[in-house]
């Protein structure tokens, strides 16, 4: 169902059009500083806040928790809420490894199992949502309810930026593009374009927080090698659709913007028919970075979902008999 929202409303930060609230009571506790955990031997940096029913926050592809700062805190009012920094972004280690969406999954269930959880509604972003939807595959028993936000993994059109990555030599590429120097150069851009008023938009701005994040060479080699688990020169080579009605029995939110540039909002409306009783919300005049472009609009459709659907149940009879049923579904 539609959201309608105004496309003119200013964000007061100068990051663009948005409809941010900021609660001035917000307590340090739904403002927290980032955890290290240990995991396999790497450090995983996470925020974790609030009481409550658990809600996992995963962002995506060059991204880090900071994906969800806008929506964490009202969020951790009843709900204790972990955003993790995935393997290879933001604080996160960035070993050479898996970065499969496999490998991405277990590291969560483990950061989870290590934090004392065992079960969780899983919100993900982009890539973060072909994460949730690999481990609500993997660990069915740990998955409460389903939110995609802008998924990946629904369909083969992306970006052709992104495409690009994944070609080979990219990564002998990226350090002359990505290098300081021209990061410093564009960085003094910035500066004095914000000084008379001009500030980037909020998929600018996002794009500038990644571009940032990827200057040193292990964070180049882990953000290619994670494209490169997903993406080909074709598009996204990874798909859940022909999983999907295995999550007919979990309560699933599908968030989109219409005006989404990274993947298109096409994938959205083809979910929603694959996965039955799933709830679909389109926001008009909205893009890719949901959670940063309309944090208030996000939060009404996802605190509704939270209160109006009732955690799911695994049983491994009911899974068996989803998997005789769905046998031959494309």
């Amino acid at each position: 169902m539609p959201t309608d929202l105004d496309p003119t409303g200013l964000d007061p930060s100068g990051l663009g059009p948005t409809d941010d609230v900021v609660d001035p009571d917000a307590t340090a506790e739904s403002h927290p500083d980032v955890a290290f955990a240990r995991v396999h031997g790497h450090e995983v940096a996470y925020l974790a806040a609030g009481r409550g029913p658990v809600v996992v926050l995963v962002h995506g592809i060059a991204g880090s928790s900071g994906t969800w700062a806008k929506v964490l805190p009202a969020l951790a009012e009843h709900h204790t809420v972990i955003a993790p920094d995935l393997l290879g972004h933001g604080q996160s280690a960035k070993p050479r490894g898996d970065y499969s969406l496999g490998a991405y999954a277990s590291g969560i269930r483990d950061l989870l199992t290590l934090l004392g959880h065992e079960r969780a509604t899983f919100v993900g972003h982009s890539l973060g949502g072909g994460i949730a939807m690999q481990l609500a595959y993997q660990f069915p028993q740990m998955c409460e309810r389903l939110v995609l936000v802008a998924s990946g993994g629904l369909g083969r059109e992306v970006n052709p930026l992104l495409r690009l990555v994944s070609l080979p030599g990219a990564e002998l590429v990226l350090p002359l593009v990505l290098s300081g120097r021209i990061h410093r150069t564009l960085g003094a851009l910035t500066r004095r374009l914000a000084g008379v008023g001009l500030e980037p938009g909020v998929l600018g701005g996002e794009m500038w927080r990644s571009y940032t994040a990827l200057t040193q060479p292990r964070d180049q080699a882990a953000f290619v090698h994670t494209v490169r688990s997903v993406i080909d020169l074709r598009g996204q080579r990874v798909s859940a659709r022909d999983r999907l009605y295995l999550a007919s029995d979990v309560p699933t939110l599908i968030v989109w913007g219409d005006r989404d540039r990274v993947i298109p909002v096409g994938h959205a409306h083809a979910a929603h028919a694959l996965i039955p009783n799933s709830r679909l919300e389109v926001v008009r005049g909205a893009g890719h970075f949901l959670p940063l472009e309309r944090p208030a609009a996000f939060l009404d459709v996802l605190d509704d979902f939270l209160a109006s659907t009732t955690p799911a149940t695994y049983s491994p009879e009911r899974w068996q008999d989803l998997l005789v049923d769905g046998d031959g579904r494309v």
